[in-house]
Order: C-alpha cells, then structure tokens, then sequence
C-alpha cells in the first residue's frame, strides 16, 4: 500500500467556501457589504457574505448564489473576480475550511436585504471600520485588507474605476472614485489631463449633465482599453 494511503484515518476531510469582498461608492465614501451573522460560530458577529460551494455548483456560481441569498444582490452585472485562497487550518473552529475570496466592484449598489444564516446585511463605510478597528468574522480582516489594497493597485494600472460608475459619468464622479479609494483629495485640472491623455480609458458620449448649479459637464463612457498606459500612480503629482 502506498505510504499516503496507509493512514487514511489521520487524512481530516476539508470543504471550500467562497467569501466576497464588495465595494461600492456611496455619497464620496467607499462601503464593503457586510453581513451579521445569525449561526455560530461568531454568531451576532460582522462577517463578509459567504458560504460553502455546493458539490453542483462552480466556484462563481456559489459566489453569485450567496450574495443573492445572504444580501439580496444579483452579482451578475458586477466586476467579480477571484482575489485570492485563504487556508490556515485555525481560521475556522468548525474544522479545516479552505476559502476563495472574490472581489466585486459596483456603482452605488442598493440596499442589501438580509438572508438565510445572515441576520442582516448593510454597508459598512471602510474608512469607519479602519479607524474603529472593528473585529470581523474568521479572518475577514485580512481578506478585507487584501481586497482594499488589491482595488487601490487596480486604480493605478487598469480601467477598474469605471466598475464604480455608471453607463455615463462626469470626470468629476470618476474623480471622486479614486479619492474614495485612494483617501487623498486629487487636483482636479491634473487628473482631467491624465486620464484624457490616456489612449482608450474614456470616451465623450457627446452629451453633457446640467447640474444644479454651475457650468453644464460633459459626460464619458469606459473606453476599450483595460490596461492603462501610462498608468495613474498614487502620489505621483496628482494630490490636491
């Protein structure tokens, strides 16, 4: 008998869950949809939505099944893709819990509706959970930590900022998704410059948004590139 089957007793069974990160930008602040739980462990306690994979279901299509059922959203029409696997053995006490961590991207998505395990579900503002150091779920904290730093380096290199926005947007609104993520003030005149002198980021729809007070705005789609060249570094002469 082969060595890794001799033992088969000290072989502990493992199951997948999948776990989401998702933002959105709500009146200038970036939220992450959290959930509280209704089960133990951690009952009562915030969390990230999740769940465990089903044995007929992919991967995504868990991810997409627990944002439905936990918060009420459908995550077909989001930016969702995979963050990352978290697998240390002690991460959950009910056993050895293997999680894919996706990030979803959204334009002010609505208010979530609370289901199945999940008592509620609401948005959580980030730069409120940064400064109250508030404890999350299992290890949230350090997919959350992965999932921010992993939309802010996105911002820099990638269109992903148009997620945020809707069909139309003012530079104005696209501006102020990088200052939510970011959390610096950016100098309005140098960021219109950068991103209109960046080929394939955005492009006029040749239609203009009247404000209530002030000059009319033009208004842009996302464009066809993904990769942005240059790309728009934090810190790099574009702070107010």
């Amino acid at each position: 008998m082969d060595a890794w089957l001799k033992d088969s007793t000290e072989v502990e069974a493992s199951w997948v869950t999948v776990d989401l990160a998702i933002f959105t930008v709500r009146g200038d602040q970036l939220m992450v949809l959290l959930i509280e739980r209704g089960l133990e462990p951690f009952d009562g306690w915030p969390a990230l939505p999740g769940g465990y994979v089903q044995k007929s279901e992919t991967l995504r299509e868990g991810a997409l099944r627990e944002l439905r059922e936990e918060a009420g959203i459908d995550g077909s029409r989001l930016h969702l893709e995979q963050l990352g696997a978290y697998g240390d053995p002690l991460r959950d006490p009910r056993g050895r819990v293997v999680t894919i961590a996706y990030l979803a991207l959204g334009p002010d998505l609505p208010t979530p509706v609370g289901g199945t395990d999940a008592r509620r579900a609401y948005w959580a503002s980030l730069s409120q959970l940064v400064s109250e150091a508030k404890e999350l779920a299992f290890d949230h904290p350090v997919i959350l930590a992965d999932a921010l730093e992993e939309v802010r380096r996105k911002l820099e290199y990638t269109a992903v900022a148009t997620a945020f926005c809707g069909e139309s947007f003012t530079l104005s609104e696209l501006r102020a998704v990088y200052e939510a993520i970011w959390g610096q003030r950016l100098d309005p005149s140098n960021f219109r410059r950068k991103v209109l002198n960046t080929a394939g980021f955005v492009q006029p729809t040749g239609e203009q948004r009247l404000p209530p007070t002030g000059r009319p705005a033009a208004l842009y789609r996302r464009g066809s590139a993904w990769l942005l060249n240059p790309p728009l570094l934090r810190g790099n002469g574009h702070a107010a």
